[in-house]
């Protein structure tokens, strides 16, 4: 740990930072104006380099270099502008969260117009020419072209403030950031304003993937690797400030660099690997400063939006036909395996569709009724999952034993977790949840004395009387049925009803006294409870458990299933995580390219069925009865 080595790494933080602050600058600019969650920032990102690759293939090596990578960006820019007219300008008045739900079907679109286009292999651009040695910096080589991408952030940074400060649409974005409904009101055509936001900010994420050519191979993992790190950016900062975009970029990359130059250190006879934090020290920065300052470093408290989306319908009793319906299904369910004993294969894939039910009812749990809108749900069902592992292999609990006290285990982590995010709100909560989240997919994939790392845990096999799978599907019809109808009871119980009048209005639920944090305390814990069930039956009916399992991919899936179903009713996470799990199942045992193929029917059924599939259903039979209602003349 020299001193020269200390000042290399710094200036590796620098160069990093500026790649980083190009993507977290557009996505601040896009939620700042639009507030849309855009998850596909990151496809853009990886756009840009495979785009950049090759216009320089086309154009040359020597000076088509550089314009290549400039027209790279701009490509993306128009793509941004294609996606927000064709596809988001149609959701606007959608509940948010749907908005996350059709950037994330564009995710897996893209993805695969890449893997066609491009195939599935890595590829290098060359080095920049005028730009392709290094110098000399206290005895060290250093790439020039790093130093080249040291310049690139500040100069960037100080063209958006003059473009935000000194121009009139500068001002007019500033505007919207702050209140974009008097915006419009002022007579602004706010649909090109949101139209030219997103263009701008794809555009800077295309130009911070084209940046990396020189110094990276393109390949199809940067969608999601870049938006993870893009989201902590634009919260360590403040959402819609760039200045703060900055300053997260710049904290984060040199604190990994820091973590990279001490290497191991032994601290008090323990040796502690500090470039192993890496992996996750932007969640734990991002972690501390939303418990410390929850509007980021430089940001400021979000105002109250007037027109952000249609409002949510209360949950309502089903109707009788519902509950005939639903006992109906359970028999199906129960006699299913007798008629399928040609096909164990069905038998495996229902009890991957009850335990995707239990996973996405726990979630809807604390996002319909409590407003909490979770992105790091999947920490619960890993609890859970490797809580159970680890009972049997290392405790030597039976079975049931184990299937008893996983569940208390996830309980526990969504205790401590809980404290710290009931304490914020929106955006922010669902930040912190997505940090702590992978915070602990950090921990089981490091640890491998006691979590097998990154290998994970196998031989985590179901007691002897559930050796056959027709007995442990049944086992786990009767949990999840069971589980999913005791939600259902608390939800309609005094504490739902409580959990609900605090989220729709927490200065009237004060005012009666009921104690809104403790309310929604409580309710992350009864969600991890139930998810940590869901993660120990997924282990022993897989009979091994990875850090996957609790990977951030989990928790979109959980998020895709409750808004696909509908979060106004009670058989959406149920009805969103069958639909979910069969079409990735189906899709992906009949094409290479069925991420594309499942983008597109999400985005079909968000655009046709913008409350979610059981939504929609219970608005045409809600729709029937008025119009029965209206023709009998009773009110």
């Amino acid at each position: 740990m020299s001193f020269s080595s200390f000042i290399v790494q710094l200036l590796n933080g620098l160069a990093g930072a500026s790649s980083l602050f190009l993507v977290g600058a557009g996505l601040s600019l896009i939620f700042g104006v639009t507030r849309i969650v855009n998850f596909a920032h990151g496809s853009f990102f990886m756009v840009g380099i495979y785009v950049a690759y090759s216009l320089v293939a086309k154009l040359g090596t020597g000076l088509g270099f550089w314009p290549a990578l400039l027209l790279a960006a701009v490509a993306v820019g128009v793509l941004g502008a294609v996606v927000e007219v064709v596809l988001l300008r149609r959701i606007y008045k959608a509940p948010e969260l749907f908005q996350l739900l059709a950037t994330f079907a564009l995710v897996l679109v893209i993805k695969d117009a890449a893997l066609w286009f491009w195939g599935p292999e890595e590829l290098l651009g060359p080095r920049a020419p005028g730009l392709s040695g290094s110098v000399n910096i206290l005895g060290r080589q250093f790439p020039s072209y790093d130093l080249f991408l040291i310049v690139v952030g500040p100069v960037v940074l100080g063209l958006l403030w003059l473009l935000l400060t000194r121009t009139r649409w500068g001002t007019l974005v500033r505007a919207a950031t702050q209140d974009r409904e008097m915006v419009s009101a002022l007579g602004v055509n706010q649909a090109w304003l949101f139209t030219a936001v997103f263009a701008l900010g794809a555009l800077l994420a295309g130009l911070g993937g084209a940046l990396q050519l020189p110094r990276e191979p393109a390949t199809l993992e940067m969608d999601l690797n870049t938006i993870g790190a893009a989201f902590v950016v634009v919260v360590v900062g403040g959402m819609g400030s760039i200045p703060g975009a900055y300053v997260a970029a710049l904290l984060i990359a040199e604190i990994k660099a820091i973590c990279i130059w001490l290497g191991v250190v032994d601290i008090f006879g323990v040796s502690v690997s500090f470039s192993k934090l890496t992996l996750v020290v932007e969640f734990l920065v991002m972690a501390v400063v939303l418990v410390w300052r929850p509007w980021g470093l430089m940001g400021k408290p979000q105002g109250v939006s007037r027109n952000t989306g249609l409002p949510e319908a209360p949950l309502r009793q089903p109707e009788r036909w519902f509950k005939l319906g639903g006992a109906a299904l359970v028999a199906v369910l129960v006699v299913l395996p007798l008629l399928t004993t040609g096909s164990p294969y069905l038998t495996v894939l229902m009890i991957d569709l009850l335990i995707a039910a239990l996973f996405a009812a726990s979630l809807h749990f604390i996002m319909g009724p409590a407003g909490m809108h979770s992105f790091g749900h999947a920490a619960y069902f890993g609890l859970g999952a490797y809580a159970a592992a680890l009972l049997v292999r290392s405790a030597g609990l039976p079975m049931e034993l184990a299937l008893v006290l996983a569940p208390l285990a996830a309980a526990a982590g969504a205790l401590l977790y809980g404290w710290f995010c009931v304490r914020l709100s929106g955006v922010y909560l669902a930040m912190l949840t997505l940090a702590f989240a992978q915070i602990t997919w950090a921990i089981c994939y490091q640890w491998d004395g006691f979590t097998g790392g990154s290998n994970g845990l196998t031989g985590v096999w179901p007691a002897e009387w559930l050796s056959d799978k027709r007995n442990y599907y049944y086992l786990t019809l009767a949990l999840v049925v069971g589980c999913v109808l005791l939600l259902r009871r608390v939800l309609f119980s005094p504490f739902g009803y409580a959990l609900r009048a605090g989220r729709d209005s927490v200065l009237r639920a004060d005012a009666i006294g009921i104690d809104v944090k403790r309310m929604q305390w409580t309710a992350f814990v009864i969600a991890g409870l139930f998810a940590g069930l869901g993660g120990a039956l997924f282990a022993f009916s897989k009979g091994s458990i990875s850090p996957e399992t609790l990977h951030v991919g989990r928790s979109v899936d959980g998020l895709v299933m409750v808004l696909l179903g509908g979060i106004q009713t009670l058989a959406g996470p149920v009805v969103g995580a069958v639909t979910f799990t069969w079409l990735h199942d189906t899709v992906a045992r009949n094409t290479d390219y069925w991420r594309a193929m499942l983008g597109a029917i999400i985005l079909i059924l968000v655009l046709l069925f913008p409350q979610g599939i059981a939504g929609a259903i219970k608005q045409i039979f809600d729709n029937k009865r008025e119009a029965k209602n209206m023709k009998e003349g009773t009110p």
